[in-house]
């Protein structure tokens, strides 16, 4: 049972770092990743490239003959790859049903709020290849220092999820960056868990005080009472850079697709399913207003001091033994221990050596 993830996001969001990011990541932890381009546009990925739908239809021919713009094109793009599913099914099963999948989509929105040719893509991998898929939905962190930005980003969330249908993590990405976008007026956990949006109303109307700007003030105040009656949208925040992030948001996923109540043997990580099975890699609960923007220096100051090799160390900083800013209170000897019971364990039930 092949498992992915489908990254979407608007354009800007980090799409194609955060694909290469994780990939470098679940190379270091043992997993057998391969990244799929699905964007016709990208001409220049950073990641190796198992599938590029390149190789197959590119945004510029399309645009000089069907005299389409860049918009349209994708669409027509997308819409043709719908048509030859069969092709594109075949090429996908190819990369193996023991590779996890990360498939980096296009960044135009409309593919995936109200177009149903990626939704039909998608659910045609599941029901013919048996995926377990998860949609994770970039957002830049940046969108939350305006009110009506936020209340905008929250409207496109919950639009994605109702459109694509499957499971869905919304995330704040480049966190790391959010300091310097100016004092918020919540914690960033009003942001991230949604809570009551009734307190934006203030800010969005003076946000806009012109007349022009009241009405759509109540418009934005209408969307806002839309999203809250769903209750549906929360976001996780990442910093691609940040190995605690990372191991935090792959936690997240791997629940959501199932893929840490399965075998162990799948991808070849048995060690760091077990591990954070029994939450040997994660650590105590953080505040994400202290991480990111109260005390972002310290926690970032104290990563620089404890930085060192260790076991899933790999070219980009990856490691369990690398800076853990998110895990200030937790000492190094616990995490060894914590590390060296997990594998202990799982040698005992499977009764063989664990291979890192």
């Amino acid at each position: 049972m092949p498992f992915g993830q489908l990254v979407l996001g608007p354009p800007g969001s980090g799409k194609s770092t955060y694909c290469h990011g994780m990939y470098q990541f679940l190379c270091a932890i043992g997993r057998k990743p391969s990244v799929v381009n699905l964007d016709p546009a990208n001409d220049k990925t950073v990641y190796p490239c198992s599938l590029d739908i390149r190789d197959f239809i590119r945004l510029e021919d399309i645009m000089e003959s069907e005299s389409l713009g860049p918009n349209g094109g994708l669409m027509y793009a997308l819409e043709e790859m719908e048509n030859s599913l069969d092709e594109f099914v075949n090429q996908v099963k190819s990369i193996g049903d023991r590779e996890y999948v990360i498939f980096d989509c296009p960044g135009q929105v409309e593919l995936y709020t109200h177009h149903n040719a990626m939704k039909t893509i998608f659910k045609t991998l599941e029901k013919q290849l048996d995926f377990r898929l998860v949609v994770v939905h970039l957002v830049d962190s940046y969108y939350i220092t305006s009110p009506s930005q936020y209340i905008s980003i929250l409207l496109l969330s919950l639009r994605s999820m109702l459109q694509i249908d499957l499971p869905h993590i919304n995330v704040l990405s480049k966190i790391d960056l959010i300091k310097n976008y100016g004092e918020l007026p919540f914690n960033l956990d009003y942001y991230t868990e949604v809570q009551d949006l009734s307190y934006m109303f203030p800010l969005v109307e003076k946000e806009s005080p012109s007349l022009l700007g009241q009405k759509y003030a109540k418009l934005t105040e209408a969307i806002a009472d839309v999203v809250e009656d769903f209750g549906l949208v929360a976001f996780e925040v990442l910093a691609v850079e940040d190995k605690q992030s990372m191991i935090s948001l792959l936690s997240v996923i791997d629940k959501a697709t199932g893929y840490l109540f399965g075998s162990t043997e799948i991808g070849g990580d048995a060690v760091w399913v077990e591990a954070t099975r029994q939450g040997g890699y994660l650590s105590a609960a953080v505040d994400i207003q202290e991480r990111w923007i109260d005390y972002k220096d310290e926690y970032e100051k104290a990563a620089g001091k404890h930085d060192h090799d260790g076991e899933f160390q790999d070219s980009e900083g990856y490691g369990p033994d690398a800076a853990d800013a998110a895990d200030a209170d937790t000492s190094q000897t616990n995490e060894e221990r914590e590390w060296q019971e997990a594998m202990e364990q799982w040698e005992r039930e499977h009764g063989k050596k664990a291979t890192k």
